[in-house]
């Protein structure tokens, strides 16, 4: 997955608007224009695409945790320069203020079965013996979830509703 197509689910996912999406940078003590926010979200074929570099997820992505959890005391962390699904899928948790429990219950909306281990070894620092990478699989039905877990929107019962008059 590129870093423009998980931006570009995120944006879904919650439904941010232009402005919201600025304003999270923001939070992150990074500004970008509405032309930026635009290029990075165009679609892959379009020509005015413009690479969401790592740095610039990551910065993203802590602007998402201020403002889902709010700003932690004392120096911000610093964006990391390279990014991976796992770290991703890290933030995404943090910011969420997600447990395992919770993840598990999003990934089943997706379709996807993962155990609490297996679970876990995503979330190990990569020298640990149980590390394992988070494939793109993984973290594209992450985001599938959390599309179905916040955009859904409920059925509406109008159409199942009698009327309340009979023609006669």
């Amino acid at each position: 997955m590129t870093n423009n197509d998980i931006l570009r689910r995120i944006r879904y996912a919650f439904d941010f608007s232009d402005s919201k999406m600025i304003a999270l940078f923001a939070l992150a003590n990074h500004s970008v224009t509405r032309e930026q926010i635009s290029a990075w979200l165009k679609k892959d074929d379009d020509p005015a695409l413009q690479a969401c570099h790592d740095r610039e997820l990551a910065i993203f992505l802590n602007g998402l945790i201020n403002d889902k959890r709010g700003k932690r005391e004392g120096p911000q962390p610093k964006p990391e320069q390279h990014l991976n699904n796992n770290i991703i899928f890290r933030k995404l948790k943090i910011a969420l203020n997600l447990k395992d429990e919770d993840i598990l219950e999003i990934m089943a909306l997706a379709g996807l079965g993962l155990s609490k281990h297996e679970l876990s070894a995503l979330f190990r620092k990569p020298d640990h013996k149980h590390y394992r990478d988070c494939m793109d699989q993984i973290l594209r039905n992450f985001l599938n979830g959390l599309q179905l877990k916040y955009r859904a929107k409920p059925a509406s019962n109008k159409a199942q509703e009698k009327p309340d008059f009979k023609w006669e």
